[in-house]
């Protein structure tokens, strides 16, 4: 029962550890906000800025996984290239080992848990802050005090199980100095790390263990470990990709690749490598003193190397991941959601972004809806006319289904940790989406009048009648491909670009007034019957209705 509790606070050490890293991240990311989101889609513009880019923004979250599934939401919405994004995970590969480093300075060396009840105590009032930068700077040191929390009880719970002597025991029956054992223990990290979805609690482990003295786990099996701890990092943005589109799922194939091929060259020249690290850590730096350095240092290294030899090569692992994820035969995707995708929640704040992508396309299929009224209204042939009232119902249920879905991700998206602006957007775009799925619907009531009145009244509109409804759907199309630009721009809407918004608005409200009134004085001068004249008002009054959702979308971004 004794030992059963030891593993069990062994692996909630652990758990602290994640979670602590976890809030961490998070609060750093809100703190950033924006700023991230234009670092990351402005300094890409060559591959060393990528990579630079990447180093940084890893280096400041403490996650290279948050920054991989970042990169792969920005390609999946078409925000970033694959040769931007393959640069910038380069970059997060380097930034990823200053965590090592923290800890290998001052991770086992100094009780933490004296600094991190203190810091508890600071972070509390911020917490409950009613600003949100003040909130998030709570949340980063509530996240700080956890994660180094989180070692100094693994640390505890590793010498209460005995680790040292169990793995030693293991280690006893292996030829440890025998080099087929090297790709096992690469094996046994990239395990590790694929199962706890964290690249630095398993660098944790591994200098716990490291700094244990265990007979015959040195610092090769320390090393190979790193090693295999960078293959399975690869899995988070690989999992992310698995429901987002091709280009996304490029991108995490090449940090697969990279990471792969960094480790194949490091086996080959394996020994040499880690005299290498040993002879720079020790006799250049002169750091012998504390054995963890040699293991963050390989880490380093390691990953400053492998970007170093395959920067120069990025376009060609484009072509190979290019040609190794072909685009499959076109498929008509109108009928599903292009940028968003059910795996991609681990980083709330960016995947606003995403949403805004979706919301655009959404609002460019609402407008190819409406051209095709406009085509259906001057279509003779019955063939044809069938034909494209079928595709103006699909792409009504098409709306529906869109509507549904990217207010559910919304929603979900709303459950994480977000910054007032952030929450506040997220209303927004739920607005926005449901005005948009009622301009749909006003689309294919706009055909349904042309069906009943090619069904029911075998007159035509006049050429007077002809002109207004082309005037009004002329007006009513500007209004949409207004409505249309200003959902695509990253800036909230200016005041003369509403103000433009609010005048067409007028201006359609004005005409259909206009063409009501004069309706009735036709009718009675019987210039058409009052049957044709229903279906003329009815019409117009449906263009009109579009207008008012157009202008209640530009109305929640004002």
């Amino acid at each position: 029962m004794n030992t059963f509790l030891q593993i069990l606070s062994f692996i909630g050490s652990l758990g602290l550890f994640l979670y602590g890293m976890k809030i961490m991240s998070e609060g750093l990311e809100k703190l950033a906000g924006d700023h991230m989101r234009n670092i990351l889609g402005a300094m890409t513009r060559n591959r060393f800025m990528g990579v630079l880019t990447g180093v940084g923004v890893t280096a400041l979250i403490q996650s290279s996984s948050a920054t991989t599934v970042m990169v792969v939401s920005f390609v999946n919405a078409g925000l970033m290239t694959l040769r931007q994004a393959i640069g910038v995970i380069m970059g997060a590969n380097i930034g990823t080992t200053v965590t090592a480093w923290i800890i290998s300075l001052i991770g086992f060396k100094v009780s933490i848990s004296a600094l991190s009840l203190p810091l508890l105590a600071i972070a509390l009032p911020l917490f409950f802050a009613g600003k949100g930068k003040t909130k998030n700077w709570g949340e980063f040191l509530f996240g700080f005090a956890f994660l180094f929390m989180g070692l100094n009880l693994l640390s505890k719970a590793a010498e209460s199980l005995d680790i040292g002597m169990h793995m030693a025991g293991w280690l006893s029956h292996l030829p440890c100095e025998r080099f087929w054992t090297i790709p096992l223990f690469v094996l046994m990290g990239t395990v590790m790390t694929m199962l706890m979805q964290s690249s630095s609690a398993s660098m944790a482990v591994t200098l716990m263990l490291f700094g244990m003295d265990i007979p015959g786990f040195g610092f090769a099996q320390a090393v190979a470990l790193t090693l295999g701890e960078n293959i399975g990092t690869t899995i988070t943005a690989f999992l992310a990709s698995l429901t987002a589109n091709i280009q996304a799922k490029r991108a995490a194939l090449a940090h697969l690749f990279f990471n792969v091929f960094g480790v194949i060259v490091v086996l080959a020249f394996f020994y040499p490598t880690i005299h290498a690290v040993e002879w720079l850590v020790t006799d250049v730096f002169g750091a012998e003193s504390n054995n963890l350095y040699l293991v963050s240092a390989f880490h380093t290294c390691f990953n400053v190397m492998n970007t170093l030899l395959q920067i120069g090569f990025v376009p060609q692992i484009e072509r190979f991941v290019c040609w190794v994820l072909p685009v499959k035969t076109e498929q008509d995707e109108k009928s599903r959601l292009r940028y968003l995708s059910g795996g991609l929640l681990s980083t709330s704040e960016l995947n606003l972004m995403q949403a805004k992508k979706e919301i655009s396309l959404f609002a460019e299929r609402c407008h190819r809806m409406f051209e095709f009224v406009n085509t259906l209204l001057t279509t003779e042939n019955n063939e044809q006319f069938v034909g494209l009232y079928s595709r103006i119902e699909k792409y009504e249920a098409i709306t529906d289904r869109m509507e549904i879905e990217i207010a559910t991700y919304l929603r979900r998206v709303s459950e994480g940790r977000l910054s007032d602006s952030s929450k506040a957007q997220i209303m927004n775009m739920l607005r926005q989406v449901d005005e948009l799925e009622s301009i749909g619907d006003s689309c294919y009531h706009l055909a349904r009048i042309l069906r009943r009145k090619r069904e029911n009244c075998t007159e035509a509109f006049t050429n007077e009648q002809m002109q207004h409804i082309t005037q009004m759907m002329t007006l009513t199309d500007t209004s949409l491909s207004n409505m249309e630009n200003l959902l695509e721009q990253d800036t909230p809407f200016t005041e003369d670009q509403t103000a433009y918004s609010h005048d067409l608005e007028n201006e359609i409200n004005n005409y259909r007034n206009e063409l009501k009134s004069r309706n009735l004085q036709d009718i009675d001068a019987g210039r058409y019957s009052y049957q044709l004249g229903v279906f003329y008002v009815d019409f117009i009054c449906e263009c009109e209705k579009l207008a008012d959702y157009v202008i209640n979308i530009v109305e929640t971004n004002e």
